[in-house]
């Protein structure tokens, strides 16, 4: 008897474990992300052939303490490898894992390679050939920390490798993982299954294969056991000519129903194809369906639902997820009363959206995710159909109580004030809650919701739980569109980092605020291109700017410029540094139609440029950041610090009965009245009058200020 080491995912050992025992398997000891065990040639065939779950089977050849590269290579050179397999057997050799000393596979698999050639040639044999494309044997060595154990892959390729998949669609599960989680779902072949989600039909082309009994390596051209040496012909030719016969009598006798529903409709033809090329094809009813309608399909009935759904990037996708999946919980409890769910995901977040009790959970590792396995015995309970609404209509008990009656009241205040004022971009919500620690913004139908990083005293996973809570209570109590809902993450920034680019979709929409149009774009980076907390600083900059000169500093994307344009100014001056938000202010000034000479667009560092620049002007607006030390800057910047510097130079630049207005967003800031004095400037605190009623909570949002020459 041999001894073998048989691989698998984290989590799955004991079940792999029970499974070699069924199939003949001997002397089962259970290790970390795998399994050894003894047999026979026979019984490792049959092993190798039927195993639904494990990755791979090594026939172990040496175990060995590798605290260095000579250890590795003394431990390689000891097997006697021409006794395993001839000089014509093309070879390559696969290397897993790293320790202190061997740091890089490559290197390591480089050492064995070594070791199994210089082998060959001390006994004056013709050296293997290296074939990374079509080996006829792998080598196969797994180091953890400093244990070495090497061998011979019995496979010759990852056992997942069915071969009725030749395509599949977004993210599939490996086969191997699939098998898996239907041993896990509580399924068993006397019940229907049902896949809402099937994508290429993995899951259920793998139960369908253990209902009919089909041996799961039934396709497989090769095998890296008939390269070796003692290879026995006879008894492998007996074990596959048994499976065959089942596999061609088994689908015949299969009473089991299987249904697959995917939405996509080049993915479920991928389905149907693999399914056919699985042998099959004709126990499962794969159908067009959307998982968040889903319908019980005729024969389904006390069975279980098996899905591993979609769990996503956090930024971008999540609201839409939400949805996904706290209207899959909804259906499953209105029309599979009865019924198991098991439900595969990464996130345990998006899995509370179903708003089910776990019967049971299973921990597992899906390459380098952690993902869980939760079954659940539906009841029916928690979802109501409403009275005289179509089927299908649900209500559910309402997410986070407090915040969503918090985000009613403000609705109900501030939409009403909105469409008096003529705005379609406005604050809803900004962190009123300290548990709900997020912004939310309206942009016409689409919200906009922020979320603050969290203090350290709150804990990743609470943190985690309060944002899917903010997303499931907007999406419910505004009725919004969950891909109309855009989830970004702000952390505190300095300088311009606000304007970091996100992506590069290139997603505008015009709004509207006063009359004036402007572009925003809520996708691409962690700000719009509009500062909702200046809007009436726009419009008081428009009501001041009639048949005047308007200078516009630390411009962003031009609204005050387009303001004044709009109020009348005689000219602008528009300066920014970055020439992508000088263009978004060009684009924002066509859209009103203010175009022309008289409109003036500069790329320039203001700082530099207002020492340089010989100009004068009616109206200055300025709105620095709080602090920046931007490589394209040549020199730090902190207003509280430098904000004198600059009324020094905006002075000069000021003409007789000018206006400044000064603002800038620093929390406490300290106007330097004295200094102001004696550059003969004077200054007037006007931050309540610009303060308007969707931040009326945070008094310290910005401050802003008109000054002036002071008067002799």
């Amino acid at each position: 008897m041999n001894q073998y080491l048989a691989i698998t995912s984290r989590g799955l050992e004991n079940l792999l474990a029970e499974e070699l025992e069924q199939l003949g398997a001997q002397k089962i000891q259970v290790v970390h992300a795998g399994v050894r065990f003894k047999a026979d040639q026979a019984e490792a065939y049959r092993c190798c052939l039927w195993t639904r779950i494990a990755s791979r089977i090594i026939q172990v050849l040496g175990e060995f303490d590798v605290r260095d590269d000579m250890d590795l290579y003394l431990g390689a050179t000891a097997i006697n490898w021409p006794n395993y397999f001839s000089s014509d057997t093309r070879i390559v050799v696969d290397f897993n894992g790293t320790n202190r000393e061997i740091r890089n596979s490559q290197y390591g698999a480089l050492k064995v390679k070594d070791a199994i050639v210089d082998r060959f040639t001390k006994a004056d044999l013709a050296r293997p050939s290296i074939d990374r494309q079509r080996p006829d044997l792998r080598i196969h060595m797994r180091l953890s920390g400093e244990k070495g154990v090497l061998g011979l892959d019995m496979a010759g390729s990852g056992l997942h490798q069915r071969g009725y998949r030749t395509d599949a669609g977004k993210a599939p599960l490996r086969e191997t993982h699939a098998a898996a989680l239907v041993m896990k779902s509580g399924w068993t072949p006397e019940k229907p299954l049902l896949d809402p989600m099937c994508g290429s039909g993995t899951l259920l082309i793998e139960a369908a294969l253990m209902a009919a009994d089909i041996a799961p390596g039934i396709k497989r051209k090769r095998w890296g056991f008939e390269s070796i040496k003692d290879f026995d012909r006879e008894a492998w030719l007996e074990i596959h000519a048994e499976a065959k016969v089942k596999a061609r009598r088994g689908p015949a006798l299969v009473e089991t129903k299987f249904f697959g529903r995917e939405q996509d409709r080049r993915v479920l033809g991928i389905a149907r194809d693999n399914a056919a090329r699985a042998g099959v094809g004709e126990l499962i009813d794969f159908d067009y369906g959307d998982a968040k309608q889903l319908m019980c399909p005729a024969g389904f009935e006390n069975g279980v639902i098996l899905c591993n759904p979609p769990y996503g990037e956090r930024l971008g996708t999540t609201p839409e997820l939400i949805t996904l999946y706290t209207e899959l919980g909804k259906r499953l409890k209105l029309a599979f009363a009865g019924s198991t769910a098991a439900i595969y995901s990464a996130s345990s977040e998006l899995l509370s959206c179903l708003r089910m009790r776990a019967d049971k959970q299973f921990k597992l590792r899906n390459g380098a995710l952690d993902c869980v396995l939760k079954t659940y015995l539906i009841t029916g309970g928690g979802v109501q159909q409403v009275e005289g609404e179509a089927e299908g209509k649900l209500e559910e008990t309402e997410v986070a109580p407090d915040f969503a009656n918090r985000l009613k009241k403000n609705i109900a205040k501030l939409g009403k004030w909105a469409k008096k004022e003529g705005i379609e971009c406005y604050r809803l919500y900004d962190a009123d809650l300290p548990n709900y620690n997020a912004a939310i913004d309206r942009y016409q139908d689409f919200l906009v919701i922020q979320e603050y990083a969290a203090p350290k005293s709150v804990p990743e996973e609470t943190a985690r739980r309060r944002l899917m809570d903010i997303l499931r209570a907007t999406i419910q109590v505004t009725g919004v569109e969950s891909d109309k809902v855009i989830l970004k993450v702000r952390e505190r920034q300095k300088g311009k980092s606000q304007y970091q680019k996100l992506s590069s979709a290139d997603r505008h929409m015009n709004v509207n605020e006063y009359g004036v149009q402007l572009k925003v774009n809520l996708y691409d980076y962690l700000d719009t291109g509009l500062f909702l907390d200046h809007r009436i600083t726009r419009r008081k900059l428009g009501e001041m700017a009639q048949g005047k000169d308007f200078l516009n500093l630390f411009a962003y994307t031009g609204s005050a410029s387009v303001h004044a344009a709009c109020g009348g100014a005689k000219s602008t001056t528009t300066v920014d540094m970055s020439n992508t938000y000088l263009r978004w202010a060009q684009d924002n000034m066509a859209l009103n139609g203010q175009v022309g000479r008289q409109h003036q667009f500069i790329q320039a560092d203001c700082l530099q440029w207002l020492q340089e620049v010989d100009e004068d002007f009616d109206l200055i607006f300025i709105d620095p950041p709080t602090f920046s030390n931007s490589k394209r800057m040549t020199q730090s910047f902190d207003i509280q610090r430098d904000h004198i510097m600059l009324m020094e130079n905006l002075k000069r630049m000021l003409r007789p009965g000018g206006q400044i207005v000064f603002s800038n967003n620093k929390r406490h800031f300290k106007m330097d009245f004295d200094k102001l004095a004696e550059l003969g400037l004077s200054a007037k605190n006007i931050s309540d009058k610009t303060l308007p009623l969707d931040f009326a909570r945070n008094k310290q949002i910005h401050n802003c200020w008109i000054i002036t020459h002071k008067e002799d």
